[in-house]
């Protein structure tokens, strides 16, 4: 072990951390005092190491240092899809990760610590470092450091490392990891009332412009899909998808066509976090998306389609831009919002509400479009008006909509639905209360059937499992959580920033799409649309 830099008050060792023997007669020699209070740092260190000589170093440390504190930070919970990203990403490098195996999460860690000589010991994901250590100043501060938009990579990869802190013989006790505001604790495991099975679609492999997130897909009659939009796989490269496509099902398969666009400015077409509406046989609406978070003046597109429009003979489908009367403007600068159908007085609206500007890290006002010439209309609505957010779900339901999940102020999950329905003169907001508790969730899908909200996907804060099917009874306000049941894929099925389809008579949920970019790990798109089989939980009475 060599002394390879040496100041008055630093030293830099090259040794083995393997070799305790040669690591002891290291810090000797460079004078290492092990009596005073000694501070041990390991920043994705121990990972890298076989587990037995990993703990033989802990419990060494603890033996020879009468007092001392360990700070660990590396990854966790290997076993679901973006663990199975993570750990893919450290064997492509030859740098596989060893304590995932032997110590899966925070408990086991914690546990590892106080089996080892250490008396006290703390440990948190980072997501909730991240909202409970972290100053409240210091987390807005890095929140608007430069435009961001991959919330989701982030929290999960937040959810896949830990901090610990551990301790031994230090008067008083050193707690580091104290919560300087109480979060709510995250409850225990989301217990699961069953499961529903996952599977690809026979003939839907290999098109490759279905690999793609951020995009919008709509039914736009029985058994015809389009699909717009989004970020993906185009001509072998990654980017902005100006193609749109149509699937449509024929003798019980799904088939796919990709549709060239003639839009006048390409812009125009590549954008991602829009939402499309259909108004008709023949008309869709696209309201608002980005290009890129720091532009988002896009305004409202109509998509024109014959009424033959399938995937045997999907045609062309034309493109053009809304011009829209000043007040209605700011309802299309938005993205990750939603626009819903609903009816007020017999007449047919849209409802656009939320999502976030280049402007605003979270919006929270809603405006009413007169369909089909969008003319923007003032209706007065009542009752408790739900926190801004963006990410959230919206569906028509008898005629109102209703809002659940979705991200708020401080990029903290929400777990709240509501429901907008018409009332007097006007609409109301009522709160849906739901037992247990939803669990906090974004970048979900949802669709409604015989009075039930179905969620699908999204990201929660509970690093212990991961969101698949919720299902809601709006009567009674009951919600129950099923897994879903990924054994006959062959590779991590990442439900956010996905597009799904409910098939009411087959009872089945087509899922396009889904992934994102992360910066540690890469682009991860789901390869292929999946297939969801509800009939088992969606029981008619």
């Amino acid at each position: 072990g060599a002394i390879p830099f040496s100041g008055e008050d630093y030293k830099l060792l090259g040794v083995d951390l393997s070799d305790l023997y040669e690591l002891e007669r290291t810090l000797e020699e460079a004078g290492l005092n092990n009596e005073i209070p000694t501070l041990f740092i390991a920043e994705v260190v121990l990972t890298y190491m076989e587990n037995t000589r990993s703990d033989a170093l802990i419990q060494w440390a603890a033996e020879h240092f009468p007092q001392a504190c360990f700070l660990v930070y590396e990854q966790v919970h290997p076993e679901d899809p973006f663990g199975h990203v993570m750990q893919q990403h450290f064997s492509h490098l030859n740098t596989a990760l060893h304590s995932l195996a032997r110590y899966p999460d925070c408990e086991a860690q914690q546990r590892r610590f106080l089996g080892k000589g250490w008396t006290e010991c703390s440990v948190m994901d980072m997501n909730e470092f991240f909202t409970c250590c972290i100053p409240e100043d210091e987390q807005q501060r890095v929140q608007t450091l430069e435009p961001f938009d991959e919330y989701e990579e982030w929290h999960l990869k937040c959810s896949h490392y830990f901090v610990l802190a551990a301790s031994k013989g230090m008067e008083p006790s050193w707690t580091p990891l104290l919560p300087s505001v109480t979060a709510p604790r995250r409850a225990g495991p989301v217990g699961m009332a069953g499961s529903v099975p996952a599977a690809v679609c026979a003939r839907l492999s290999g098109i490759p412009g279905l690999r793609r997130y951020g995009h919008h897909c709509v039914l736009i009659k029985p058994n015809v899909i389009l699909t717009t939009g989004g970020f993906g796989e185009e001509d072998g490269q990654h980017c902005r998808m100006r193609n749109f496509h149509v699937l449509s099902k024929h003798a019980g398969y799904w088939e796919a066509v990709c549709v060239t666009q003639n839009i006048p400015d390409k812009r125009w077409g590549e954008r991602l976090y829009h939402t499309v509406s259909c108004i008709s046989d023949t008309l869709a609406l696209v309201v608002g998306g980005r290009t890129s978070p720091s532009s988002s003046g896009l305004g409202m597109l109509w998509l024109k389609f014959p009424e033959t429009c399938n995937a045997s003979g999907p045609d062309d489908i034309a493109a053009e831009l809304v011009s829209l009367q000043p007040a209605a403007e700011a309802a299309a600068l938005r993205w990750r919002h939603s626009t819903t159908e609903m009816t007020f007085k017999g007449e047919q609206y849209l409802f656009v509400y939320g999502g976030r500007s280049a402007l605003e890290p979270v919006l929270g006002d809603w405006y009413f479009l007169h369909t089909p010439e969008l003319s923007y209309t003032v209706i007065a609505v009542e009752g408790p008006v739900p926190e801004s957010r963006h990410s959230h779900s919206a569906c028509s339901w008898e005629g109102g909509v209703l809002i659940a999940g979705g991200l708020g102020a401080a990029e903290q999950p929400l777990g709240s639905v509501f429901l907008l329905r018409e009332f007097e003169r006007g609409f109301q907001w009522q709160t849906i209360e739901t037992h247990p508790p939803l669990v906090p969730r974004y970048s979900h899908t949802a669709h409604v059937h015989e009075g039930k909200l179905l969620l699908v996907g999204g990201v929660w804060f509970h690093a212990s499992s991961v969101p698949g099917i919720t299902i809601i009874d709006l009567m009674t306000g009951l919600c129950l959580d099923y897994a879903i049941n990924v054994e006959y894929l062959e590779w991590p099925l990442m439900l956010h920033n996905h597009s799904s389809v409910f098939l009411p008579n087959e009872k089945e949920l087509l899922v396009i799409g889904g992934g994102g970019n992360c910066f540690s790990f890469g682009t991860h798109l789901n390869p292929e649309p999946v297939s969801l089989s509800l009939s088992s939980i969606l029981i008619s009475h």
